[in-house]
């Protein structure tokens, strides 16, 4: 059993690079294929424990680093625990980066999944930092302050700025009690690090609230289920809506920008699907603009205020509609009423001198 383990470990040390690239991709599909809604109580129960895990191994790494000794000459017990440190971080981040994404639109909000991006990649590829008490807390406190961001709105069935204020400071508060135990264990490299890790900590907790408060951080628990622009969208007496759409090809659906065509006068409807968790009711806006080519700007037509009721699994449906369309790019981008931008549906108008062929589909 002892050659075992052995061996492990040193097939592990020599095809680390390998591993670590293949749980990466390999979790992330993962969580991915598996993560389903930001307010079931399993999905916040496995980050939970992930949180509880690096906690603990935190403290048990830096304790046995306390000792001068055992910083010279780790030893097997003091590698298992990197390991798993860095594999919970690791599911950690692409957790949030799972959730995040499914929340916006990618060129709204990149900075805020680039920033988690960063931090699992460092987390991947720069397993020496794994042994540094600074790197530690700052992913630390990002995948707590990540977690509060999302968590704090389910139970206060709302998203606002008094909510993300709450939400920060019981990341700190969390962190508080941590470092007051990790101290008691680790006293000597705690009071070695304190300064970089005020430091760290006080940069990761103003560049999120910078990132908020510029609207570069989804609107997370909220997210676009469905959405695309119709000839026509009505209700029918089961709950369910018709739309009207053209006749498109399968290479279609893979256009960023939608191809509308419509005749002089025609009236063009925006539909959207938003996810939001159960007594979660909020309102969303659909933000009609159309580019300006001669100031290569968007110009914003009109705004229309919508209710969003949460809990349904497909989201909430809604519309909005647009009389007066010209030829040229368009895009409504729903949003929160802070501006938070939760999808964006891009197309392009043309108007034809024939009607296009129609056809109706159902959205339950």
């Amino acid at each position: 059993m002892k050659f075992s383990i052995t061996h492990i470990r040193n097939w592990y040390a020599r095809n680390e690079r390998r591993v670590s690239s293949v749980s990466l991709f390999g979790g992330f599909v993962f969580n991915a294929l598996t993560l389903k809604r930001v307010d079931f109580f399993w999905e916040n129960f496995w980050v939970v424990i992930h949180l509880l895990v690096v906690a603990l191994c935190i403290i048990l790494i830096n304790r046995n680093e306390n000792n001068p000794q055992a910083e010279k000459d780790p030893g097997r017990f003091h590698f298992w625990l990197i390991t798993i440190v860095q594999f919970f971080f690791g599911g950690l981040l692409s957790t949030y980066i799972v959730f995040y994404f499914r929340s916006t639109t990618f060129s709204v909000t990149w900075p805020f999944l680039f920033l988690l991006a960063i931090a699992f990649l460092a987390n991947e590829s720069l397993r020496k930092h794994s042994t540094r008490l600074t790197f530690q807390i700052s992913l630390f406190f990002l995948s707590v302050l990540s977690f509060a961001i999302f968590i704090v709105p389910v139970f206060f069935h709302k998203i606002g700025d008094g909510v993300f204020i709450v939400s920060g400071i019981a990341s700190l508060v969390i962190l508080m009690f941590f470092l007051y135990g990790l101290r008691s264990f680790a006293r000597e490299r705690f009071k070695k690090n304190k300064r970089w890790l005020a430091f760290s900590i006080v940069t990761i907790f103003t560049l999120v609230n910078v990132l908020y408060f510029s609207n570069l951080i989804p609107p997370i628990p909220l997210s676009l289920k469905d959405g695309a622009i119709y000839h026509e969208v009505v209700k029918d007496g089961n709950g369910n809506y018709l739309v009207r759409d053209e006749v498109r090809g399968w290479l279609d659906y893979f256009k960023i920008h939608q191809s509308i065509h419509v005749l002089p006068g025609d009236v063009l409807y925006a539909y959207s699907a938003i996810f939001s968790p159960a007594l979660f009711n909020t309102d969303i806006i659909h933000e009609w603009q159309l580019y300006d080519e001669s100031s290569q700007s968007w110009i914003t037509t009109n705004q229309v205020i919508l209710s969003a009721l949460g809990g349904r699994e497909g989201g909430f449906r809604t519309y909005s509609k647009k009389s007066g369309i010209t030829p040229g790019k368009w895009r409504v981008n729903v949003e929160t009423r802070k501006g938070q931008v939760i999808g964006r549906l891009q197309f392009n108008v043309a108007v034809v001198g024939e009607e296009p062929v129609l056809i109706q589909k159902i959205k339950e």
